[in-house]
């Protein structure tokens, strides 16, 4: 099966998805040609924003009317997303001051958003709300999507939509390294760190549903430490302030290599299929959209193009298991 064949079938499998006829007509387009990927200040073509819909209650249609897609981005967040020290915005660009061009802008969630909006023939830009903001949902139509490192869940899904995951990652337990634990079932009862709001404290309060994915809760009755990011709470295990930290393999293995005193423990808690979220109450008709972005990741996973990103990030390969998830299987229905 070639390249193209892998995409247009995760195309179609992903038409299930939504309950627009126009969106599953829009991902199959995807197969039909070659992508263009239009310069930072190109306007969408007259054609294509009427294809899409009406810009005033169309997502797709919004973002190709505009000629930008908004990304939401954590400038503390490397390797994923982080500020490029000395970049220079483009003269011409589509941009508002209060956002950030493509240049300003790296790692490995940054570079997925720029490589989706170079499909859509649009400009991305870059906004910087909280975490919190992210997840919560009602995001007033300021950012369009969100790749940030976040995992499908049920909880988000009752306010977000998913498209097609872009990266999956085992979540492991991190500890001193000179401490006596050597597995997940010897923390309980012991303080450990997560990032609040995330994917890995639902884990901690056994509330984590994972559409799709099977594991067992392997920690009984711990006192949570909750951090608005990774970064300081891995410091408070290295400091011996908590006892463990939950988080990806990517975070921990990042403080490792920066000189923190952490190993993990085998095997993992549990792996997540990280992918990006749409608002739910953008106050448009998202399907168009969430259709569009699933056939352009298909595309993506089927030409290599996050495998090559995954590995020049990580020296790893977290994007193929990512692209081989059922996306049907969560049973959303993208309106």
């Amino acid at each position: 099966m070639t390249a193209t064949d892998r995409a247009c079938l995760l195309a179609r499998r992903l038409r299930a998805v939504t309950t627009v006829s126009v969106a599953a007509a829009m991902s199959l387009a995807a197969c039909g040609g070659s992508s263009t990927t239009a310069s930072p200040a190109a306007a969408s073509t007259p054609a294509a924003i009427a294809s899409a819909g009406d810009p005033a209650h169309d997502k797709l249609a919004q973002v190709l009317a505009r000629g930008t897609l908004v990304l939401s981005t954590d400038l503390a967040y490397p390797p994923q997303s982080e500020q490029v020290k000395g970049a220079q915005r483009p003269k011409e660009t589509r941009c508002l001051a209060t956002q950030l061009t493509a240049p300003e802008v790296d790692g490995y969630d940054a570079e997925t958003g720029k490589l989706v909006a170079a499909k859509l023939g649009v400009e991305p830009c870059f906004v910087t709300p909280q975490w919190s903001e992210i997840v919560s949902g009602s995001w007033g139509d300021r950012w369009d999507i969100a790749w940030g490192s976040g995992a499908i869940n049920g909880d988000r899904m009752t306010r977000l939509w998913m498209t097609q995951p872009y990266r999956s990652e085992p979540s492991r337990f991190f500890v001193k390294a000179d401490s006596p634990y050597q597995k997940a079932a010897e923390l309980s009862g012991k303080k450990i760190g997560v990032c609040s709001g995330c994917t890995h404290e639902l884990y901690l309060k056994r509330q984590l549903v994972l559409p799709g994915i099977d594991f067992t809760y392997q920690v009984d009755n711990p006192t949570i430490a909750g951090f608005d990011v990774e970064a300081p709470g891995l410091q408070a295990v290295a400091d011996g302030k908590i006892d463990a930290f939950l988080c990806a393999e990517t975070e921990g293995q990042n403080a490792i290599n920066s000189g923190l005193p952490l190993r993990a423990l085998d095997p993992p808690a549990f792996t997540s299929m990280l992918t990006g979220f749409v608002d739910k109450k953008s106050g448009l008709a998202d399907a168009a959209f969430v259709a569009k972005v699933n056939a352009i990741m298909a595309g993506l996973h089927a030409d290599g193009s996050m495998t090559k990103l995954s590995e020049k990030t990580y020296k790893a390969d977290y994007a193929t298991k990512a692209g081989e998830f059922d996306l049907s299987i969560i049973g959303q229905s993208v309106t």
